[in-house]
């Protein structure tokens, strides 16, 4: 999923006297690399995660390589849901740095070298290392994924600019291309010949990243080095005041805990899952009852709110991806096709091969039926998306019942779960993003993409609490109900779309 989160932009200069990259500024093949080396990085590391955690425990395949972790299941698609979702949490904080305290240009240079370190980290042996790792490559990534489309679009004469669309175009293509390439690498790697010479590529792509970023800056606009609106020096006391007194209370309160015996992962993940329900609804609230906002922003804010929910379920079932989908190809699916042999880690590059291969075929699909006014509205595509992602689980369910038994089942059920899945997202992410920016207030426009990753949040949350209150996911009933549960909400978005729209005011 990626952001196409920008800002008004001043005209690029251009120091490199009028060199282009596919006829868009030439900053933009620096900002591709970047995000391209960082998507590898960090989709090969999630390749990797839950196969790491359960290997060498209970859960793990019966002959595979040990060395990990040794959780169940349950604790592995915790640890996945409760790390992913302070991800996208993390880009709002990281969104306001870039505004506020070093600029889009310094917060992405200062973040990859988070993230680097954040691999490195998980390279060294040792489970707290582990966790320290894992902290740091959220907080990095978090930083970064807000700022770097910003300053995509800060390369273009503003909005009405016509290479714009192309150029996060060709940004999502290097998105995508780094997402491929990592578990082919990294997950060979890994799987292959060892965990943390894994985990330490990731730490090398994220250090290319860097350095061409840092070599190639000198390309992007300036408005990337510049703070929009610096925080006044009684803003920066009052905050780091209150950062402070946060730290004291955490590290009171869990040195207590720590102190009497009782410390156990739970106390870190459940809070945490917490925070990531309750902070996505207190957003939502606050901007809905904010009394500046017109009438129309008010009713636009109820029904985005719909589209919220919506996202939030998507994600819940979408994001397991690479934790019960993962676990289960690690265990229960046959490792060859057609003579192929290969790492379970491969299945995480089906994704993102079809994303490529179907992105083009939905934009042109989108716009020969507009040509006949004929393009679903935003609320049916929604409802599509979530049919299919429950579409997904449900057939989901017949391999999952097939290896009860313990036989192995093919690949290719997996190969048809992934691209259902895919077709969902092209439905409901890059429609997502277009309504987030269309129906958001005035006064929040700078922050409603912010808002909008937060569903992510939300979905990953509720995921990581049916994990940690004991809730087998893995089990074929579960995912019946959670397939159930998301063409429930597909059918409701369908049933209420003329109630939904009418909200939307003018908004189409």
């Amino acid at each position: 999923m990626a952001s196409s989160l920008t800002k008004g932009a001043s005209p690029q200069e251009n120091p490199a006297g009028g060199q282009t990259f596919f006829g868009h500024p030439r900053g933009l093949a620096t900002l591709f690399m970047t995000e391209m080396w960082e998507r590898f990085s960090f989709y090969g590391m999630r390749a990797l995660l839950v196969v790491y955690l359960i290997s060498g425990g209970p859960d793990a395949k019966p002959g595979s390589q040990g060395g990990g972790l040794a959780m169940p299941e349950a604790s592995a698609v915790a640890i996945y849901s409760v790390y992913l979702a302070m991800v996208y949490l993390l880009a709002m904080p990281g969104g306001w740095f870039g505004d506020r305290v070093w600029g889009p240009r310094k917060t992405v240079a200062i973040a990859a070298g988070i993230i680097m370190a954040g691999h490195l980290s998980l390279a060294a042996p040792g489970q707290p290392m582990f966790f320290v790792g894992l902290g740091l490559v959220a907080l990095g990534s978090g930083l970064l994924k807000a700022n770097i489309s910003t300053m995509v679009g800060h390369l273009y004469d503003g909005p009405q600019d016509p290479r714009r669309d192309g150029g996060f175009t060709i940004f999502y293509m290097g998105i995508n291309l780094g997402a491929f390439a990592a578990p082919l690498v990294i997950g060979t790697v890994g799987q292959k010949v060892g965990w943390h010479l894994g985990f330490a590529l990731a730490a090398l792509g994220m250090a290319l990243g860097l350095i061409q970023f840092l070599i190639g800056s000198r390309h992007l606009s300036g408005r990337s080095s510049v703070v929009p609106t610096p925080l006044s020096a009684e803003e920066r006391n009052a905050t780091l005041r209150k950062g402070l007194l946060w730290l004291i209370v955490a590290t009171v309160f869990y040195g207590v805990v720590a102190f009497t015996g009782s410390f156990t992962l739970n106390w870190a993940l459940v809070p945490i899952t917490l925070l990531g329900l309750v902070i996505p609804t207190a957003v939502l609230v606050r901007i809905k009852r904010d009394k500046d906002l017109s009438a129309t922003e008010q009713t636009r804010m109820s029904g985005y709110i719909w589209f919220f929910v919506a996202a939030a379920i998507f994600w819940m079932i979408y994001d397991q991806g690479g934790s019960t989908l993962a676990a289960f190809a690690e265990t229960k699916t046959g490792d060859s096709l057609f003579g192929l042999n290969f790492p379970s880690s491969w299945f995480q590059s089906l994704n993102p091969l079809f994303v490529m291969a179907l992105a083009p075929v939905f934009a042109w699909l989108w716009l020969w039926l507009t040509r006949r006014r004929q393009e679903p509205s935003t609320t049916v595509k929604f409802a599509l998306a979530l049919v299919l992602i429950g579409a997904s689980f449900f057939v989901f369910v017949v391999p999952m019942m097939m290896a009860e038994g313990g036989a192995e089942v093919s690949p290719m059920w997996l190969v048809s779960i992934y691209m259902i899945q895919t077709i969902g997202e092209l439905c409901l992410s890059p429609v997502g993003l277009s309504v987030t920016t269309k129906m958001a207030p005035a006064k929040y426009a700078g922050q409603m993409m912010g808002v909008w990753f937060l569903a992510v949040t939300a979905g990953d949350c509720v995921t990581g609490l049916l994990s940690l209150g004991g809730v087998d996911l893995s089990g074929a009933g579960v995912v019946a109900l959670e397939a159930a549960l998301a063409a429930v909400a597909g059918f409701a978005v369908y049933k209420y779309r003329r109630k939904v729209m009418q909200l939307m005011g003018d908004v189409h």
